[in-house]
């Protein structure tokens, strides 16, 4: 069930019987040279959609433009301050918080989200204890690239070329989910250098030209894809019920 697709009677009903919610996150970034700019948004909205459909839990809109301020020297970037996107969290919390929601979970597709995520939490929480609210509001981050099944899957399928962005694990996610955009596109060098994404934007394309961080999303298909997406969906749903402390 998509929040967006619901009508208000309908999402009033789902708080009778539940008070939990998944809202994907993500962000609007350059994945490389055949990576869409909106992987980190795609991939964790598909295993949101995947958990709605297949559990009856509740999902929320996708927040799709995160902390990306590195990826800024390369076209189709965009980018939120930390203040600005802590102030979009805490408004998006504090209205589910209104309707009864207790329990918002987060899944999140961009590691360059997760700090200023958990700042907001602090935010939201430091304005109830101040202001002396009472009632149950728990938050949790939880982030799909992270997930056991879906670590053991990479290593297994990519080994060291997984990388850590522009990888091959997310390129396929994002073209399970979007088949219609599936780029080939060749990987010069094959496996992209590693290093520190913690610089500006122009010296972030200096150190990786094409956007790839010791990475070969050339090994991307459409099947492994799918392989991600059920992995993501029992990493994330065994991390959701923990939340909920549903056994």
């Amino acid at each position: 069930m998509r929040l967006q697709h619901a009508t208000w009677p309908e999402v009033e009903a789902y708080l009778q019987r539940a008070t939990g919610i998944i809202v994907p996150i993500g962000s609007t970034e350059q994945h490389g040279p055949n990576g869409l700019v909106g992987t980190d948004a795609i991939c964790p909205e598909a295993i949101a959609w995947a958990l709605g459909e297949r559990h009856g839990v509740l999902v929320g809109p996708t927040q799709a433009i995160g902390m990306a301020q590195h990826h800024l020297a390369f076209p189709g970037s965009l980018t939120l301050r930390p203040s600005t996107l802590i102030a979009v969290l805490r408004d998006t919390i504090v209205s589910l918080a209104r309707h009864g929601f207790t329990h918002v979970f987060f899944l999140n597709g961009h590691g360059g989200n997760i700090a200023t995520v958990n700042a907001a939490f602090a935010e939201v929480q430091a304005e109830r204890s101040l202001e002396g609210r009472s009632g149950e509001l728990e938050l949790a981050l939880f982030n799909w690239f992270a997930g056991r099944r879906g670590r053991e899957l990479a290593e297994s399928l990519y080994g060291d070329a997984e990388g850590s962005h522009a990888t091959a694990s997310e390129v396929s996610l994002s073209w399970f989910a979007r088949p219609e955009a599936v780029k080939q596109v060749p990987m010069s060098p094959r496996v992209a250098p590693t290093g520190s994404a913690q610089c500006d934007a122009d010296e972030f394309r200096r150190r990786f030209p094409d956007g790839r961080m010791g990475s070969d999303p050339s090994l991307a298909s459409v099947e492994h894809g799918a392989r991600f997406l059920e992995a993501g969906v029992e990493d994330a749903w065994e991390a959701y019920r923990a939340f909920i402390g549903q056994p």
